[in-house]
């Protein structure tokens, strides 16, 4: 399960859109997810992690954006009521 909003807040409001990218760091070994965000924060996000990284903070390595999909399982039907907005129509960035 993901958030159902942006991870970024400015100003103490959270972003109150639906998330568009899993956020996360690849290095020669693992991945690791680090949020979710919108596709109208992605450069905040970049910026952010990139000055987490400076000051070790956070692992190095490469940051990703992995498109948001809708995914049904046996357990998981993706009935219309289980999805948060998802535009899959969307133009990868």
């Amino acid at each position: 399960m993901l958030p159902d909003k942006c991870s970024v807040s400015k100003e103490g409001k959270q972003c109150v859109n639906p998330p568009e990218f899993i956020v996360s760091i690849v290095d020669d070994k693992d991945e690791y997810m680090v949020g979710v965000t919108c596709g109208r924060h992605k450069q905040v996000v970049t910026g952010k992690i990139g000055h987490l990284q400076k000051e070790g903070k956070i692992h190095d390595g490469k940051i990703s954006f992995s498109p948001v999909k809708a995914v049904g399982t046996d357990c998981v039907h993706g009935d219309t009521d289980d999805f948060v907005q998802i535009d899959m129509n969307r133009s990868k960035n």
